[in-house]
């Protein structure tokens, strides 16, 4: 269960998914899988593990070409997609190079060492696997919020918020090209910016602002450079021995000239 290390984890709206049931949560949760329908329209495989929170992922998931999603949360999850694995977002026991597709919704934003996280989803995917990940923008209104909120520990403002540009280099320091990233909720994360007289700020907001969404999504491919031997080329190299004559050198030729023409002077004479 992803949830806050400060306060106590039996207290109600500590997890994520239940944050996700809130008002603002389920707004945010229509948004992101609208989204991540998108982009995995073209994303096809066996398996796809899903890492963190599942709640309201399950249609967007089904509707993907995925054969098999398995979910692996921190603890169990009433919202089964699949098979579930209880395991640390840092230490995944998934064999190497063996699932299709990652996804990472919101577990960067509250583990101890993202960057572990992202290196063990790089080491599971195969080759030309497709990496998903869901954050919450540090540059936005929803990260000057968190600011604010920080200090109470409460879901999701007591998570580490990051921004779209970190994560990119990341993915790019462990081989990863980004083929798609989409940024939502441009609105304050308040219940009241819900309103229907609100949702002309998303749309100023894919406009003039497109960098300051709440929430951030990427999607990387996982690409693997192949080493090809390079071939000797024996038409350049030089024979150590031959079976002919040696060829003949100039070392020394023209000292041995300048001494044989002077004999052959002398002989004259």
């Amino acid at each position: 269960m992803i949830g806050c290390a400060k306060r106590d984890e039996s207290e109600p709206g500590l997890s994520l998914d239940a944050w996700f049931g809130s008002t603002l949560g389920k707004e945010l949760g229509e948004q992101e899988a609208q989204c991540l329908e998108r982009m995995l329209r073209d994303t096809f495989g066996y398996y796809l593990l899903q890492v963190g929170t599942s709640a309201g992922f399950a249609e967007a998931i089904r509707a993907s070409r995925i054969r098999q999603p398995i979910l692996l949360p921190g603890t169990l999850s009433p919202h089964s997609l699949g098979f579930q694995v209880v395991a640390a977002a840092g230490a995944l026991p998934i064999a190497a190079d063996s699932v299709d597709a990652v996804l990472l919704r919101h577990t960067l934003d509250f583990a101890d060492d993202a960057r572990q996280v992202l290196r063990e989803a790089e080491r599971v995917l195969i080759p030309e696997g497709r990496l998903v990940v869901l954050g919450f923008n540090a540059l936005s209104m929803w990260g000057a919020w968190r600011l604010v909120r920080q200090g109470q520990g409460r879901m999701p403002w007591c998570g580490n918020f990051l921004t779209p540009f970190r994560v990119g280099d990341w993915l790019s320091l462990l081989g990863f090209d980004i083929e798609m990233q989409e940024m939502m909720m441009f609105r304050p994360p308040w219940r009241r910016a819900l309103l229907q007289e609100f949702s002309f700020l998303d749309r100023m907001g894919r406009r003039f602002w497109p960098l300051l969404g709440g929430v951030f999504a990427i999607r990387a491919v996982k690409r693997v450079s192949t080493l090809t031997p390079l071939r000797t080329s024996w038409k350049n190299r030089r024979p150590v021995l031959t079976g002919g004559a040696v060829e003949p050198t100039t070392r020394g030729t023209a000292a041995r000239g300048v001494g044989f023409s002077r004999s052959v002077e002398r002989i004259r004479v």
